[in-house]
């Protein structure tokens, strides 16, 4: 069985265009893979991991006091909420957001709203916050290769995503009480953004659909992130890089009484991005495949609303 790639982030030096040729083939066949080395200390990670774990622990009705008022976007979200596009049952799964501190400098304050702070958990706001300023920045790099390897400059993603509407999302997948619930902890389903980081958990769970159509079990190595595409990227690229399947299934036997724990990073470009097919990304082969661009934050609404968020 295939295996999600990986690659090690200190070629990004000076075996950069090397780098990007690699994680190029790579999204095309898979739409994911694992970087290695990447520069994110663990201590950022597992301090963040700690403060959502305190979270998730608190009573219900002290969680619901954040509940999200603007399309599960920033806050908490409870569980049995979202819901997978084409699924009859919701996800199981709460998760908490936390988007871009913007400051009074925000253009679209309508858009990016602020953040919402547990004040019963002490560091929460510091030990998110790094980690997200972490992961925007890894972001930005990993940017930096997709963008050589599609024939753009490096830099073409940076100025169109530095006020992007991006988001942590800390997932706790409970203990599964009913074995028999025909619902998973999260069903299939592709992103909506342009690239996601995820910060995975060594338990068992996700998977990843293969272009013969075979599920491929991801189980995250020790300092891995892996990083997939997203449906504005898939649109972008005139599906050059595909937006793959992926799910997160219950485990089996008594593995499902424990709870999971993850944290994605969707990384989104600016509310006001026109997300207009590349021209280096159609052919007389490829004709362009969307020919009507649509501004990211239009495409993130009417997303939203198809997983019960809106």
């Amino acid at each position: 069985m295939k295996k999600i790639p990986v690659f090690d982030l200190r070629g990004f030096g000076t075996g950069r265009r090397k780098l990007a040729e690699q994680a190029g083939r790579a999204y095309r066949e898979f739409g994911f893979c694992g970087f290695i080395n990447h520069g994110l200390p663990d201590a950022v990670v597992s301090d963040a991991y700690a403060v959502f774990r305190r979270f998730f622990a608190l009573p219900e009705e002290v969680k619901l006091k954040y509940r999200s008022a603007v399309g599960g976007q920033r806050g908490y979200t409870p569980f049995g909420v979202e819901q997978a596009r084409d699924q009859s049952v919701p996800d199981l799964k709460e998760f908490w957001h936390v988007g871009r501190e913007m400051g009074e400098e925000n253009p679209w304050p309508g858009i990016l709203e602020p953040n919402q702070w547990p004040a019963e958990i002490t560091g929460f706001r510091d030990k998110t916050c790094t980690l997200f300023r972490s992961l925007d920045e890894l972001g930005n790099r990993v940017l930096q290769l997709i963008a050589m390897s599609l024939g753009i400059a490096p830099d073409w993603f940076e100025q169109r995503v530095n006020q992007g509407n991006s988001i942590l999302r800390a997932i706790h997948y409970p203990p599964i009480s009913d074995k028999a619930t025909p619902a998973v902890r999260a069903a299939r389903h592709e992103d909506i953004n342009l690239i996601t980081l995820l910060i995975g958990s060594n338990q068992e769970g996700l998977q990843v659909l293969s272009r013969g159509g075979a599920w491929i079990p991801v189980t995250s190595i020790p300092g891995t992130i892996i990083v997939n595409m997203g449906d504005m990227m898939k649109r972008l690229t005139n599906d050059v890089l595909p937006s793959t399947p992926h799910r997160v299934v219950n485990p089996p036997g008594s593995r499902s009484d424990e709870s999971r724990y993850s944290i994605p990073f969707f990384m989104h470009p600016n509310p006001d991005f026109l997300i207009e097919t590349l021209p280096e990304c159609v052919s007389s082969e490829r004709p362009n495949r969307y020919p009507d661009p649509i501004r990211s934050n239009d495409f993130l609404m009417q997303r939203l609303r198809e997983i019960k968020l809106l």
